[in-house]
């Protein structure tokens, strides 16, 4: 969580860590880190979270950012483990291109969002991103594949813009 903090005060916010209900009030912009998405699911329920994110992300209250776990838990669900919570109406496949030792660095082309151009794609166990429903916006694709897309004010990244220097596209999640 603390890459995120830093990426945000970069980008212009004085963040907060969110670990309570009454936290959760506080703010307007959520971002639900990277990590393992059974047990970041798991906490968000122990903690009272998950009721109150889902509320206030469907009565516009909330913008989500998601990044790796946090955007395999906003996808579509299709009955796997984490129960996800389709906030994003795309198919998101854990784990799709191997383990840790595949994790790797490539270009993110942007087509949307935070602008255009391209920016650096930290992989680290990511996800896939399939079957997009046409309501959903492909934000950035490396090669052929999206990996960030957004639907209303829920953004889902497949890699992790908090592990390099460039903060646009926390800067832009804070305009949502």
């Amino acid at each position: 969580m603390e890459p995120h903090l830093h990426a945000l005060h970069s980008a212009g916010c004085d963040p907060i860590e969110v670990r309570t209900p009454d936290q959760l009030q506080e703010v307007t912009h959520l971002v639900l880190p990277g990590g393992e998405s059974t047990t970041l699911r798991h906490l968000l329920d122990l903690h009272h979270l998950s009721t109150t994110i889902l509320e206030r992300v469907q009565n516009g209250d909330l913008a989500l950012l998601g990044t790796c776990a946090g955007a395999i838990l906003m996808g579509r669900d299709e009955g796997e483990d984490p129960q996800r919570w389709s906030l994003i109406d795309v198919s998101v496949q854990r784990n799709a291109y191997g383990r840790q030792i595949h994790s790797f660095i490539a270009p993110v082309q942007w087509k949307s969002g935070p602008g255009s151009g391209e920016s650096e794609g930290i992989f680290i166990r990511a996800p896939r991103l399939e079957q997009p429903a046409p309501e959903v916006e492909i934000l950035a694709v490396c090669g052929h594949e999206p990996v960030a897309v957004r639907q209303n004010r829920c953004v889902a990244c497949t890699f992790h813009p908090e592990l390099t220097a460039d903060p646009r596209v926390h800067r832009w999640f804070l305009g949502l």
